[in-house]
């Protein structure tokens, strides 16, 4: 079992990762957090959609805002 376990390490260490070990050892900083941008660049991307996306549904006025719709308020 210890076997199948050191295999999966491995893979994971060795074969896996390897792209991210070569970004690791780049002596460009902004090529070594390529990742990094790169996704925070999607979620903020994300971010502004959901975020028009709300104003959108709001400036509709559909949605029942009134304060009686729950007992406790």
């Amino acid at each position: 079992m210890t076997s199948f376990f050191e295999g999966i390490g491995d893979l994971f260490v060795n074969h896996l990762f390897w792209p991210l070990d070569q970004l690791r050892h780049m002596h460009s900083w902004w090529g070594a957090n390529f990742i990094n941008w790169t996704l925070a660049a999607i979620g903020f991307a994300a971010f502004v959609y959901w975020m028009l996306q709300l104003k959108k549904f709001s400036d509709n006025d559909e949605e029942d805002k009134s304060v009686s719709s729950h007992s406790y308020l």
